[in-house]
């Protein structure tokens, strides 16, 4: 039983990936087809993303449109980007949800911002959960003579940079995320 790098790395950017989807979620004042992503409405018996009950496009910075594809369901979808809790306030135009993305305030940017850190701190959370499995795992080689004691420490060397290489990634990520949220 020796340590799999090649799985911890893929753990680790998974925790990157999911990061990645949280951050696209987050409003930044200019329409994005992945803020919908989390839009989940109750139709044809269960609540389903809003992409698989219409097509989302972006008509210019500032408005998504949203073609309801079943004219049954158009209330319901209008009521779920409502109550979502973004801020939204679709226009309905017979199929067709009109959501205007509004200006952000100040008090606003600073509350998504400590949002994206939050975000930000589950997944170095992640991270460090993944190193810490690859550490036991080393430690449970090296206590039952798989591996000698400078092996482990190399390979744990190499978890550590692993580890490290993540977490830049994941700061710089927030970084950048943090200044369009802050953008005017």
């Amino acid at each position: 039983m020796s340590l799999d790098k090649k799985d911890l790395e893929r753990r680790m950017d998974g925790a990157l990936a999911s990061l990645q989807s949280d951050l696209q979620g987050l409003r930044t004042g200019r329409a994005s087809v992945n803020l919908l992503d989390s839009v989940m409405v109750p139709a044809y018996g269960s609540d389903m993303p809003l992409s698989q009950v219409g097509s989302v496009s972006v008509l210019d910075a500032r408005t998504i449109a949203v073609n309801i594809w079943d004219k049954s369901v158009v209330g319901a979808a209008d009521k779920a980007v409502r109550e979502a809790g973004l801020g939204l306030n679709p226009v309905t135009d017979g199929t067709t949800l009109r959501i205007p993305i509004p200006v952000l305030n100040e008090e606003r940017r600073v509350e998504l911002t400590k949002v994206a850190g939050k975000y930000a701190e589950a997944a170095r959370v992640a991270i460090r959960n993944v190193r810490r499995d690859g550490m036991d795992q080393l430690k449970k080689a090296e206590k039952d003579g798989e591996i000698s004691e400078d092996k482990a420490r190399g390979l744990s060397d190499d978890v550590q940079k692993m580890t490290d290489t993540h977490i830049a990634r994941v700061d710089e990520m927030v970084k950048n995320k943090e200044a369009e949220i802050m953008q005017v």
